[in-house]
């Protein structure tokens, strides 16, 4: 019976130790389909970049005053829908023709996998910006077109459209639109209630503001102004909600989890538009009064522009400069008062040249020391943990321990675990029927 006990603490210990954990962390997904990689532009948090030298006349260019604008919700409005809608189609969904573009010289041609009855922006008789937005599995891929409009036998025609393949980090061709302004893809940065509903937005949102200035910068493709004042922002400016705005319970659940999302990951302006207007998905689950009540609570003035330039790796890539962060093994045992290595693979992308700081923490809470407390930027580097509590432990509790390293205004985390005292771990009896 004793052989049995070693096999299975033996076989527990192989399962935490083999649970291999993401040199990046997992981006967003819809559809079974990621919505770009991890680090993606899109999916980076920019809570500690620097803020941008014009983010004053940004600011006061669209209203410093405005308050934050939900431009999506449950139930209609003036006959249609609240928010830009979207369709996650199967592989098998057929390849349809689209019959014409206002702009074909800067558009994807057909055929796209655009449903009959595929929901378009607006009332069906809208003369609006009627966004039709498809991701097909399978090959995830995104189709979006503007101003669409069926032909009535299963073709479309539109004024533009784009195809964004979600597993690269390709843009547009340089000075190409999209089904956007700003030769973005619109569902990536779409609110979503599902998303919402998790607890957690990991992604940047669209937005939009009354007077842009002609010109774009990275991620964005194209403008649409003929002003070339400084003083309005170009299309792709990122903005974030200012860090010393308070997030507490009077807000409700579903802004509470919007308005980190607007502080870690920010706003990206996509378009033209009323000012500071939050795009996002129409559902029945949101709930349009706490939104509204808490948007109204929101001013442009709780906002700064970023500078996201330093994590740019090419112009053409929407990859990020940076570093990801995986620890082997996910699991030690340590004796109290003892020491025990992990190895920290730091990966890097494009020219990312900063010293990396590390920390660590434990929950239960645990006296430990950190040895080194930074890495060059090597492959990999061996951090010593050593328990320096004192008092009793309880026996046989493995220990959360979450390593985290920052530098250059980026933080990734990796998850490992740690068993102290692990000779005093004792298994439940077995009993015979």
């Amino acid at each position: 019976m004793k052989s049995f006990y070693r096999l299975l603490l033996a076989g527990l210990l192989g399962l935490m130790l083999l649970r291999a954990l993401p040199v990046w962390a997992d981006g967003p997904t819809l559809g079974g389909c990621q919505m770009f990689p991890a680090d993606n532009i899109w999916n980076t948090p920019i809570d500690q970049l620097p803020v941008d030298a014009s983010s004053s006349a940004y600011i006061a260019s669209i209203g410093a005053s405005t308050r934050l604008h939900a431009d999506f919700g449950a139930g209609e409005w003036n006959g249609s829908k609240i928010g830009i809608p979207f369709v996650v189609a199967p592989a098998s969904q057929p390849l349809v023709a689209i019959t014409s573009f206002r702009w074909a010289d800067e558009s994807d041609p057909g055929p796209y996998p655009t449903p009959p009855n595929a929901p378009i922006e607006g009332a069906p008789d809208t003369s609006g910006d009627r966004h039709v937005l498809v991701l097909r599995q399978g090959e995830c891929k995104l189709y979006e077109l503007y101003r669409a409009f069926p032909n009535g036998d299963g073709t479309w025609r539109g004024d533009s459209g784009a195809v964004f393949t979600m597993t690269s980090h390709a843009l547009r061709p340089d000075g190409w639109t999209s089904a956007d302004a700003a030769g973005l893809p619109i569902l990536p940065g779409l609110a979503r209630y599902g998303e919402v509903l998790a607890g957690e937005i990991n992604h940047a949102l669209r937005f939009t503001a009354p007077q842009t200035r002609q010109a774009y910068v990275w991620p964005a493709r194209h403008f649409a102004s003929g002003n070339t004042n400084p003083a309005l922002p170009p299309m792709g400016q990122r903005f974030r909600l200012k860090a010393g705005f308070v997030i507490d319970n009077s807000f409700s659940p579903q802004g509470r989890v919007l308005l980190r999302a607007m502080q870690k990951y920010g706003l990206i302006l996509a378009d033209n538009g009323s000012a500071w207007y939050i795009s996002g998905a129409p559902d029945e689950g949101w709930d349009n009064d706490a939104l509204a009540a808490d948007f109204n609570r929101v001013h442009g003035s709780d906002f700064e522009a970023v500078d996201v330039s330093g994590l740019q790796v090419s112009t053409d890539s929407g990859q990020v400069v940076g570093f990801g962060l995986a620890v082997t093994p996910t699991g030690q045992a340590i004796a109290p008062g003892g020491s025990t290595p992990f190895t920290l693979t730091v990966s890097y992308n494009g020219n990312f040249s900063q010293p990396v700081a590390l920390s660590a923490a434990v929950s239960p809470a645990l006296s430990l020391q950190l040895k080194p407390s930074g890495v060059s930027t090597t492959s990999s580097a061996v951090v010593t943990l050593t328990d320096t509590h004192s008092g009793q432990l309880l026996p046989g509790v493995w220990h959360t321990l979450w390593l985290t390293a920052t530098g250059g205004g980026l933080t990734q985390t990796a998850q490992a675990w740690l068993l102290v005292g692990g000779s005093r771990v004792y298994l439940p009896v077995v009993v015979k029927p």
